[in-house]
């Protein structure tokens, strides 16, 4: 089973890199369009040179940098709050902000109620 060409707003991948970034920005959605129309920041220059000149190690704070199509099969860290999780970026990621895949939250998992915790926790063995 062959794998499905990636498509963008109707536009392949060979066309997206051709893209200028206002060409590019033209088929997001509003908020990045809106985002990318009033210029990227000093960091996120600074982010997309480093991706330019195929750096290896890049970390970033940059939670709210779009991904671009030129950004395609990199791997960049990005940081949560606590620490830097690895990123690589897929195609279907285009359009999105980094931040969306570093979460800075976890997964509350909850044990064993403690002694005293509630009146149903006294029925409980405690070992």
């Amino acid at each position: 089973m062959a794998k499905k060409e990636f498509v963008y707003r109707g536009k392949s991948m060979e066309e997206l890199m051709k893209m200028s970034l206002n060409e590019i920005a033209a088929l997001f959605p509003a908020r990045q369009r809106r985002s990318l129309k009033r210029g990227l920041t000093e960091q996120q220059k600074i982010l997309l040179s480093k991706i330019r000149k195929n750096e290896t190690k890049i970390e970033t704070h940059c939670r709210d940098m779009i991904i671009l199509p030129e950004m395609v099969g990199k791997a960049v860290k990005v940081y949560n709050g606590k620490e830097f999780i690895s990123v690589i970026i897929v195609d279907e990621m285009i359009g999105h902000c980094l931040g969306e895949f570093a979460l800075t939250r976890k997964r509350v998992e909850h044990s064993a109620p403690g002694i005293g915790a509630t009146r149903s926790s006294a029925a409980l063995s405690v070992k």
